[in-house]
């Protein structure tokens, strides 16, 4: 089905989509009117715009195609640069739109040029009438006609949603701009095209300013221009706020404060790093009988926005820990992602790959074939045989692998910072056996 742009509105055609009922050729998940219609428009061209992108060595591409998912209370619009550095993800909460029942589904919608040219000039009093489903997004005051097909979602998306997830979700806030603050950050943000910028973002009595140096309160951002795209929102912008592991330099989350919704941008530790690469989720699935646990919880969720981690334990009988690590190998299918600002886990369904969580993690399965030639040596030690080759690596139970070490190259290239390397792996495997 074609996206139509004629008589004053717009049909958006999105793909066949997955719900509770299962998969529904021409789902419709929502009908309704936009109260804040310039929001809406402007946020789904800033997710194209992000997703059209490859902030490192700047190129502009033709990706254009966000997750969208409907969850009852809101529905979520994800997407990620073309450099996979970037993730960006658009909350339109069930407030702002005026009449309708949002339903539970996901799927995929295409936001190319025209289209994206055409929700630019969605005004602030702008009829905008929402249709998510067969019948699209009807967008009002508009002329001419635009033809869009459905675009597959990039397999490198489902590895970084999961890693995305779980690099996030030990985030907390650390620095949070008023209305004048955020706008005035925002405005002094260099070009997409500019070169790369990187500081600790902090409150001065003069105002906001981008430090060389860490104080109190700030949040470190690498790669300034990847936040570029806000720009669009500059007049809508109520409130930003980053979230970041307090006083150190990772990772980072800047979520924007608009009309009953929020736009929310996370950007990895360097720009030239993508989500996909990061190994975020290896420590989780090296945890015993994570697979079976993680069928059962897939099994207990239904498009949750925000998933009660201690109703799931005692749904499924597990610990805690347990369905967290459960929930970590969803997120290696894209089943589930992480909101920082409700500080919880959120379901999105996506297409059941059996063979995934080894397809995208190799070190993985390394380490499984390794862990018949882990010997220990006493005093928190390992020896690890790898094709004839001895490493030697430092391992507790109790501080798991943000504590380990070993001796490969690996680790003394990227310590643990990507995920561990396969010798830690397979000790890990190996002591809980």
């Amino acid at each position: 089905m074609e996206s139509v742009l004629a008589d004053d509105q717009l049909d958006l055609a999105l793909a066949p989509g997955l719900t509770p009922g299962g998969v529904v050729e021409y789902p419709s998940f929502f009908h309704g009117f936009a109260a804040y219609p310039q929001v809406v428009a402007r946020g789904l061209a800033t997710l194209a715009d992000v997703t059209a992108t490859r902030y490192f060595q700047y190129v502009p591409t033709g990706l254009r195609d966000p997750i969208l998912s409907a969850q009852g209370d809101r529905l979520r619009a994800e997407c990620f640069s073309a450099c996979n550095g970037v993730y960006a993800r658009l909350d339109l909460l069930g407030a702002g739109f005026d009449g309708g029942d949002i339903g539970f589904g996901t799927t995929n919608v295409d936001v190319g040029m025209s289209l994206r040219q055409a929700l630019a000039n969605v005004g602030r009093d702008q009829l905008l009438h929402v249709d998510v489903g067969s019948e699209g997004l009807a967008v009002s005051g508009l002329d001419g006609t635009v033809h869009e097909h459905p675009v597959e979602m990039p397999d490198r998306w489902v590895r970084a949603l999961g890693n995305a997830a779980e690099m996030h979700c030990d985030l907390q806030p650390v620095l949070t701009l008023d209305k004048a603050q955020a706008r005035t950050f925002v405005a002094s943000l260099p070009a997409a095209t500019g070169k790369a910028q990187s500081g600790w973002v902090t409150l001065t009595r003069s105002g906001v300013k981008v430090a060389a140096q860490r104080s109190t309160g700030a949040a470190y951002v690498s790669g300034l221009h990847r936040l570029s795209a806000l720009k669009r929102l500059l007049t809508n912008i109520d409130s930003l706020t980053f979230y970041a592991q307090p006083g150190q330099a990772g990772p980072v989350l800047v979520e924007v404060t608009l009309l009953a919704a929020r736009l929310t941008l996370g950007l990895t530790d360097e720009a030239w790093r993508g989500f996909s690469g990061e190994g975020a989720l290896l420590e989780a699935l090296a945890a015993p009988d994570v697979l079976d646990d993680a069928g059962l919880i897939g099994s207990l969720l239904a498009f949750e926005p925000v998933i009660d981690v201690a109703k799931i334990s005692e749904q499924a009988e597990l610990p805690v820990d347990r369905v967290r690590s459960g929930l970590a190998v969803l997120a290696t299918a894209g089943k589930v992602g992480w909101d920082a600002h409700d500080q919880a886990w959120f379901h999105r369904e996506l297409p059941d790959d059996p063979d995934r969580v080894d397809k995208d993690n190799p070190r993985l399965v390394a380490g499984r074939r390794l862990v018949g030639s882990v010997a220990s040596v006493g005093g928190g030690a390992w020896d690890v045989d790898s094709s004839g080759v001895v490493y030697r690596v430092a391992y507790d139970e109790a501080t798991g692998v943000a504590g380990a070490r070993c001796t490969c190259t690996w680790y003394l290239r990227h310590g643990t910072g990507r995920g561990p390397c396969k010798h830690i792996l397979a000790v890990q495997l190996a002591v809980r056996a």
